[in-house]
């Protein structure tokens, strides 16, 4: 035992076997070890376990304690028994603590603990998008104007940095941002949809057509105001807009930036009849097209096949006459959410399109872009209330799958328009008809976006900066060489220099640090300015009345102010003695 024991813990524990280590090892006494451990075994199951003589009989026997890395071949058994006993216990465990943890709460992952505003003007928000990033947002409303918001070089003040109406006097009725994150389609209240790059310049423009052509398969391009576009998410470049003259058009903006029309769709009822689409979305796949008509039906169209006939149809999913303002489709492909017109909320599985999952009623609806959206997890959805005269502030109401009220956060006192929540920030944006956008986070499971901005410290200007700004030079590359200004080849240096010299810089001189200085005379005084200004150094050591009329009779001889017609009408100056009006006041 003794050799063969210190041999095998020499090797488990790693040592050489060489010198004082080696002795070291030889002197472990094992069974004093485990002697040691079947007794604080024994004791601890002394108070755990009840009083009794069989018991104790079995615990003396038993070998309890912690596994013992060298086993005797007797104590084998014991140890295996210990280790099926642990097992079993924390099986029993394990099930104990999975009946007593509760399902996690579907709201956790709402990001509603704190709130920022953003103003985009006086009217209502009518489009909101976020670029794939998360890095951008940009706003249109009914005032014409489109608002790019960049959360990296924003700060608390919430300010877009650039603000334009690329449709000139028709409001915007929708944005959204390109797949890739490098175009903006923009859906004006005209017959042409826009194409804006990022930074809002615009690139390109639908082809308007011919309103005297009676079959909407001739003519190029819309004819009627549009009420909705959407961007193509798998195939890069194209969109489809839908418009009142009843017809779904699918585009394509190659290289050239030149809008070319792919298919046209046209819209018809029950009867047969031309309906107009409300609104148009595209399958995350985009496999399916699904537009809503103005007779409460709901038609999805195979975007891989010829558009004869549409492969699916709900012609009851709304009621008649109302605009459905909004359909959304669930990342699987399966489920499809409706806002209608009707005051109503309803989702539907596209395998079984006869019947909707749910219903929700009693949401109120008076724009006829009011939208609703899927959450990241795809567990809940989300939509606005308008409000009516009379009644309280709209609400942001989430629901589940089944479409049960989960939880409702009031807003404020005028109608939601838009709400987008973006998957990769976790953040929530909501547009308002009172001209201002809402963004909803938590600090716990948010990323970036909003949150990036509030903490940001406003941007001070130096004065050396906006000087340097005004004084910069013109850049003109593309001009003739003879009108091209000359630029020094390290403008750094030089803007340095100016900004070293006082004359140049104008840099204001330091105040006077010790009583007494020299440095008024210097100049640096409103009297010695004063001074040097009007060339009068002189009449420090002379009186200026004296100074001013000892040019008198040069006057009188020869007016140089005065023209010679008036030397006539002038009074003679009669100046009063000095000394005599000393002498009145002694007397």
């Amino acid at each position: 035992m003794d050799g063969s024991g210190s041999g095998d813990i020499s090797s488990v524990m790693g040592f050489s076997g060489f010198g004082k280590v080696q002795k070291q090892a030889k002197k472990f006494d094992l069974d004093a070890i485990f002697e040691k451990t079947k007794r604080e075994a024994k004791t601890i199951l002394s108070h755990n376990a009840p009083a009794s003589d069989e018991n104790s009989k079995d615990d003396d026997d038993m070998m309890i304690g912690p596994p013992v890395s060298l086993a005797q071949p007797d104590e084998s058994a014991t140890t295996d028994q210990q280790t099926s006993n642990d097992t079993n216990t924390k099986k029993v465990d394990s099930d104990e603590d999975s009946d007593d943890e509760d399902p996690e709460d579907p709201t956790s992952r709402v990001p509603i603990t704190h709130e920022a505003t953003l103003q985009h003007g006086s009217k209502p928000v009518s489009g909101i998008t976020l670029d794939p990033a998360g890095a951008r947002l940009v706003t249109g409303g009914y005032d014409f104007e489109l608002k790019l918001w960049d959360f990296v070089s924003m700060d608390r003040r919430l300010k877009p940095f650039r603000s334009t109406a690329p449709c000139g006097n028709h409001q915007i009725k929708s944005v959204q941002f390109s797949p890739t994150g490098d175009a903006i389609l923009v859906c004006p209240g005209s017959a042409q949809a826009k194409v804006l790059d990022r930074d809002g310049r615009a690139q390109s423009e639908c082809i308007k057509g011919d309103q005297y052509i009676v079959n909407m398969t001739n003519t190029r391009g819309h004819v009627s105001n549009l009420n909705c576009a959407c961007w193509d998410p798998k195939q890069r470049g194209h969109f489809m807009t839908c418009s009142q003259d009843c017809t779904l058009r699918l585009w394509n903006v190659d290289e050239d930036s030149v809008t070319n029309q792919l298919h046209v769709i046209k819209c018809r009822n029950k009867q047969g009849k031309r309906c107009v689409p409300t609104t148009c979305a595209y399958s995350p796949d985009g496999k399916l097209i699904a537009t809503a008509l103005q007779d409460g039906s709901i038609q999805l169209w195979n975007n891989r096949s010829p558009f004869v006939q549409p492969c699916m149809k709900q012609m009851t999913a709304h009621s008649v006459g109302t605009d459905t303002s909004c359909l959304c489709f669930a990342l699987d492909n399966h489920y499809l959410a409706s806002r209608g017109g009707d005051d109503s909320l309803k989702l539907w599985d596209l395998r079984q399109f006869k019947r909707p999952v749910g219903v929700a009623l009693g949401l109120d609806n008076i724009f006829p872009m009011t939208e609703c959206c899927f959450s990241p997890n795809q567990q809940m959805i989300v939509t606005g209330t308008s409000v009516q005269r009379g009644k309280a502030d709209s609400e942001l109401i989430f629901f589940d799958k089944q479409l049960e009220k989960i939880k409702s956060i009031p807003v404020e006192d005028s109608s939601i328009v838009r709400c987008t929540w973006h998957p990769k920030l976790n953040q929530l944006f909501v547009g308002c008809a009172s001209g201002t956008v809402h963004a909803y986070y938590n600090p716990d499971i948010s990323n970036r976006g909003v949150m990036s901005c509030v903490v940001k410290e406003e941007k001070r200007k130096s004065s050396t900066s906006l000087q340097l700004s005004a004084n910069a030079p013109i850049i003109t590359p593309h001009s003739l060489p003879m009108f091209r200004e000359s630029q020094s080849r390290n403008l750094k240096r030089k803007r340095e220099k100016e900004r070293l010299d006082p004359v140049l810089s104008h840099k204001p001189e330091p105040p006077i640090s010790k009583s007494g200085g020299g440095r008024i005379a210097a100049g640096s005084s409103l009297g010695a300015y004063v001074r040097k200004i009007t060339a009068m150094e002189k009449l420090d050591k002379e009186d200026p009345r004296d100074a001013v009329l000892k040019y008198a009779k040069v006057a009188e001889e020869d007016p140089y102010w005065i023209a010679p017609a008036y030397d006539r009408t002038q009074p003679e100056p009669v100046f009063a003695d000095v000394q005599d009006e000393e002498e009145e006041k002694d007397e």
